[in-house]
């Protein structure tokens, strides 16, 4: 039975089976030294040149860096070996696949391939170590996400993907034909996210695919996505669902922080937070004055934020209260969706979370009354009868409610201090990209 390398330790002087990449190999004159590399560690194999080895050394002489090998043999301590204070002595060799001598990218040295290539050969790229971890760090943070949710009650959905209607902007999906119907790709699950509120759900979340069709070609959007979402009944205001999300992010992000923060830290210099600090929560107009009277900027748009003042943001939030995140709150209706709930003094009651200088979730109170939805979408120039199957949602009695969403990406992005969003995806999609 094979054995994962980073369980060597508990197997010291037993006759192993051991299967994985070959990182590395040294041939020197009286001994040849492999580096034998899976999905958990690393461990020298080490092949005297001696008489009875003959028929391994012959073998072993047919490897190139990157082929895969099972090899049979005893582990034994050895001091001197840097890797692990550990060798690996074979008895047996066979060469499970082969790999050409010359890659078409570096897998060893990043930088000395260009970004669009390794894209190319996406399966080669992802075999770097960092890669590995990023993944894996990614893998803690969905199970730490649903463990949250399912102690705290949440109901996790699947919701359609080939839709009717468009959740946001019309110009922005993927058309389809359905069966000789008009149909598209979803860019959202925030429709269903609310009809399970008026199916008396309670507390939901989603983890699950979102398509954009916007010509977007920054480091931080693509095409297809994996969105995280959630949606919570019974909500007096936005309020109610920064304090979910917040300490949410808490949990997730010690998590992180106790089980790879110092892997991580290793791996890509990048110190992760435990989120212990409270978020500070500015509203937009204040925020906007922050940034005129701290650092003398002032951006294009008054309902809007740009990247820059998103990046100054965080710094001001940071520097101030300790805190990698900041809730931006009051915004314009007129920058949000028609189906966001109108506060007291008219703005939407929703919010930006930015987090080190990149905005990664939009969250809101839902107008969950028919008819003051219908009046909304008219307002922002939409025509009713396109959304009726929605408004049916709030027919029949509704909690208020609100939620939010972001994309998985764009967060992993950040976390890892990544300048592209093409690298925090195991295979991106973009204008330009359909391959691999």
């Amino acid at each position: 039975m094979r054995i994962p390398l980073n369980e060597l330790e508990s197997h010291m002087g037993e006759t192993l089976v051991l299967q994985g990449f070959v990182e590395k190999i040294r041939d020197l004159q009286y001994v040849e030294f492999l580096i034998l590399r899976d999905e958990t560690g690393k461990v020298q194999i080490t092949l005297e040149k001696e008489e009875k080895n003959q028929e391994l050394i012959s073998l072993a002489s047919k490897i190139t860096e990157e082929s895969t090998i099972l090899v049979e043999g005893t582990l034994v301590e050895n001091q001197k070996v840097k890797l692990r204070g550990m060798e690996f002595i074979p008895t047996r060799i066979e060469i499970t696949s082969y790999a050409p001598l010359e890659l078409p990218i570096d897998i060893k040295k990043k930088e000395a391939s260009l970004r669009e290539t390794r894209l190319d050969y996406r399966l080669l790229d992802l075999r770097r170590e960092e890669n590995n971890l990023l993944f894996r760090a990614q893998t803690l943070i969905l199970h730490a996400m649903r463990e949250y949710w399912y102690e705290h009650g949440f109901i996790e959905i699947n919701s359609p993907k080939i839709c009717a209607n468009a959740a946001e902007s019309g110009a922005e999906v993927f058309k389809l034909d359905y069966f000789g119907q008009k149909a598209c790709l979803s860019q959202s699950p925030q429709f269903y996210k609310q009809m399970a509120m008026a199916s008396n759900f309670g507390k939901v979340f989603e983890i699950g695919p979102a398509f954009r069709a916007e010509n977007s070609h920054t480091s931080y959007h693509a095409t297809e996505i994996q969105m995280v979402d959630a949606e919570i009944s019974w909500i007096t205001s936005c309020e109610d669902v920064m304090d979910m999300e917040e300490d949410w992010l808490r949990f997730v992000f010690s998590e992180l922080k106790e089980k790879l923060g110092e892997e991580i830290q290793e791996k890509f210099g990048v110190e992760i937070t435990d989120a212990k600090q409270k978020f500070p929560r500015i509203p937009l107009k204040d925020a906007k004055k922050i940034l005129k009277e701290q650092y003398h900027y002032e951006g294009d748009r008054k309902d809007d934020l740009e990247r820059h003042e998103e990046e100054l943001l965080c710094q001001y939030a940071k520097e101030k209260y300790g805190s990698d995140f900041v809730f931006v709150t009051k915004w314009p209706f007129s920058s949000r969706p028609f189906y966001h709930m109108k506060d007291q003094e008219g703005y939407s009651d929703s919010y930006d979370l930015l987090y080190k200088g990149l905005e990664i979730t939009t969250g809101a109170q839902r107008e969950h009354r028919a008819d003051v939805l219908k009046e909304q979408i008219i307002e922002k120039g939409l025509h009713p009868d396109d959304f009726d199957f929605y408004i049916d949602f709030f027919r029949y009695g509704c909690p208020p409610h609100g939620g939010f969403g972001f994309g998985l990406a764009r967060l992993m992005m950040q976390i890892f201090e990544i300048d592209n969003i093409r690298e925090a995806t195991f295979v991106y999609r973009g204008p330009t990209r359909l391959n691999p």
